[in-house]
């Protein structure tokens, strides 16, 4: 069932303040919604909605939502939520975001980008090559896009570039003409509960896409390869560094401000054509598979070689992601979104393929007590390409689960299998002394999580 919505309508978000809620909100907003909110504490998410106008209550209370016709929610809120449980009362239509996002673009030429890790990056290059176009399409993302100064934008036509949030399933009621799966890896195992179910629910979304449209699969991916094989209809290009990919990547080059590869393009009853020196301004072959996916989207479309190589030259990152934050002692500190072990073993691959002859400092947080206990095994493993971490507390995002072993045991086999030297530091100000003590010479460190360590790495110039 399609939800119809006037624009007499007040639609309050709960959790307003999350990127993905607020990005959505903004559009909704633009496109004459009338639109409220609420969230725990203020932060650079509300502030920008507030200057657009949103009314946002600071705590969730049952009055919030007084006058209120339609709710949206994510998979954040809590089944507690106060406003949750009076909207629940009142009777008033709870629609998840993944829901709301695929009825506002239902009747927009979409381009939906999925999977677990490099989703955000994807979808920003590829808005990056469509703003060198005369396209101007419409742009929800999950993560700061630095050339938009956030998250989403209203366009004029009738395109749109979504990253589409797999973590509760909802990305399958988003109706896509052109899809790009990443990857597929073991995470959000609390709503799949198993592998099965979670590559299930890919193979509903691909069904999706429409005779007209493409999905483009990253062939590099076990499990995207096993789901290729399920697939009966071939409605689909692959892309990657294995021969058997429609768009291969060759030739790689990668310096410490930039990464170089040509691509050979192989698609059914069309010669093979050979495009050369595409540039991004990114690290790691995680982020040339990225580019490539954006790649293949812009040729499928018809988008020129020479707005495709504009936009990739002149991409201007996303917040979070191996962002040079200061310079202390002549050591350049970063930061960076990395929170599953597949990420982080990822761009420590990349950086020490460019900074080969630096000391890796990682300074780790991990995010959620239930991806611990469920990864404890892979994270021992993924800081082999650094040579020291740094392991901060667990930020909990308010789960009030027990670990179920022993957290300074979990550092040993860190250095174990990992082969690194490990500190465990309390807090920032003890992170803050360690380094001051510490960080001198050829290093590089990077700070990595989904929690508060971003912060904890922009303030540490104050506290050394």
């Amino acid at each position: 069932m399609k939800i119809e919505l006037a624009k007499k309508e007040t639609i309050h978000f709960i959790g307003i303040g999350g990127i993905g809620m607020s990005g959505l909100s903004l559009v909704m907003k633009a496109k004459g919604f009338k639109i409220q909110g609420s969230d725990i504490a203020i932060n650079k998410n509300i502030e920008k909605l507030k200057k657009q106008n949103v009314k946002v209550f600071v705590g969730h209370k049952k009055q919030n939502i007084k006058n209120v016709t339609i709710v949206v929610i994510s998979s954040a809120i809590k089944k507690n939520n106060p406003e949750l449980i009076e909207a629940q009362r009142k009777k008033l239509p709870i629609i998840k975001r993944g829901k709301m996002l695929a009825n506002l673009v239902s009747l927009m030429k979409n381009i939906v980008v999925v999977g677990s890790h490099g989703k955000t990056t994807t979808t920003s290059l590829v808005s990056s090559i469509f703003e060198k176009t005369s396209l101007d399409p419409t742009i929800i993302n999950g993560g700061i896009i630095n050339s938009i100064k956030g998250t989403a934008k209203l366009g004029k036509s009738d395109w749109s570039i979504l990253e589409a949030d797999e973590s509760d399933g909802s990305f399958i009621h988003i109706l896509p003409t052109y899809s790009v799966i990443t990857n597929i890896d073991r995470e959000h195992m609390d709503f799949y509960k198993s592998m099965k179910d979670l590559k299930n629910y890919f193979i509903q979304f691909l069904k999706k896409v429409p005779s007209f449209g493409k999905s483009f699969i990253c062939v590099d991916d076990k499990i995207n390869n096993e789901l290729i094989k399920e697939i009966k209809n071939k409605n689909f290009y692959t892309y990657g560094t294995k021969s058997i990919a429609n768009f291969l990547i060759q030739n790689i080059k990668q310096t410490k401000d930039h990464s170089k590869f040509d691509l050979i393009i192989k698609l059914p009853n069309m010669k093979k054509k050979i495009i050369k020196n595409f540039k991004i301004p990114l690290l790691g072959i995680h982020n040339i598979r990225n580019s490539t996916a954006a790649i293949a989207v812009a040729y499928t479309v018809g988008i020129s070689t020479s707005d495709i190589k504009k936009g990739l030259i002149y991409f201007k990152g996303v917040q979070r992601r191996f962002n040079k934050i200061f310079t202390y002692n002549n050591v350049d500190f970063y930061d960076d979104y990395a929170h599953h072990p597949t990420e982080i073993r990822s761009v420590l691959e990349g950086v020490k393929n460019v900074f080969a002859n630096y000391e890796k400092v990682c300074i780790f947080q991990p995010h959620r007590v239930s991806r611990l206990k469920d990864l404890k095994k892979e994270f021992t493993y993924c800081f082999k390409h650094a040579d020291t971490v740094i392991l901060c507390p667990i930020y909990t995002a308010g789960e009030k689960i027990k670990l179920g072993f022993d957290y300074n045991n979990f550092a040993k086999e860190i250095i174990k299998n990992s082969k690194v030297k490990l500190f465990l530091v309390k807090n920032n100000l003890q992170l803050a002394k360690f380094l001051k003590q510490n960080i001198y010479g050829d290093k590089i460190v990077i700070g990595m999580g989904a929690g508060s360590i971003s912060n904890w790495i922009k303030k540490l110039p104050e506290l050394m």
